[in-house]
């Protein structure tokens, strides 16, 4: 366990790419999301039976936490059923007790989604806990109403995504594990050239560290710059989001 600041116990995501830990409830960077990690390590305990949904913006955490949850539920001795939602059939065999995990219910085909509701009514008679996960609030998913209903009546939590403050807070840690000298302004660049969430903005860093060694220089804001523009024009996604006023703005008359 890390402790960035001895008043407020956060967790890290260390890493990223084919060596990078395993997501976990500990290595979360909990930020404001402080109820809804204290729910889903509830759902460890076998006698547990709530029903969680978490939604959220791309990047915010919410498969970690539903990979964490697994993760935590198997240690603890709890049978997991964990699944994406474009996987679920038109059967979901789950012995009494399980928790079933299900991720982008957003996803959910006609007949998954009467898998999910049959689910539901069961999950009472035989005790069973669901947690879910959606890219939007239950009244937004196009799903069945019935199941919609359902999935409104459950313990619903938006996971709410970093700061820059603690972004920035959570690439230092990084790099001094990964012993790389970084000074703030290549932080504040990145956080502001790079994209917004987290994975993304250590993997950029990884990125960056891994040209520096390559090159044998130390990592300087021109390098930093080199590897972002390298980046995006390999990999178009890393793009950093354009906010909503710029976007309209291109296409306004007169907009250069």
């Amino acid at each position: 366990m890390m402790h960035m600041n001895p008043r407020r116990q956060q967790q890290l995501l260390l890493g990223l790419g084919p060596e990078a830990a395993p997501p976990t409830l500990d290595n979360f960077i909990v930020g404001d999301n402080h109820e809804p990690m204290a729910r889903i390590r509830a759902l460890g305990d076998p006698g547990a039976f709530d029903q969680i949904y978490l939604w959220g913006e791309p990047g915010c955490g919410r498969s970690h936490l539903l990979a964490g949850a697994r993760e935590a539920a198997l240690a603890a001795g709890r049978n997991v059923c964990f699944m994406r939602g474009s996987d679920l059939g038109g059967e979901l065999n789950a012995p009494p007790g399980s928790l079933i995990i299900i991720d982008d219910v957003d996803t959910l085909d006609e007949t998954a989604q009467i898998t999910l509701f049959r689910t539901f009514n069961a999950a009472r008679l035989v005790g069973l806990a669901l947690l879910l996960a959606g890219d939007r609030p239950p009244l937004r998913l196009e799903l069945r109403e019935d199941l919609r209903t359902r999935i409104g009546a459950a313990l619903i939590y938006e996971i709410h995504p970093l700061g820059d403050i603690e972004k920035a807070a959570a690439l230092r840690h990084h790099a001094t594990t990964r012993g790389m000298r970084i000074d703030d302004a290549l932080i504040d660049y990145l956080l502001h050239h790079g994209r917004r969430d987290l994975p993304s903005l250590l993997w950029m860093l990884n990125e960056a560290d891994q040209a520096s060694l390559e090159l044998k220089r130390p990592l300087t804001l021109p390098l930093l710059r080199d590897v972002l523009a390298r980046n995006r024009q390999r990999t178009p996604e890393l793009q950093p989001a354009v906010p909503m006023k710029e976007k309209e703005r291109e296409h306004e008359p007169g907009a250069v």
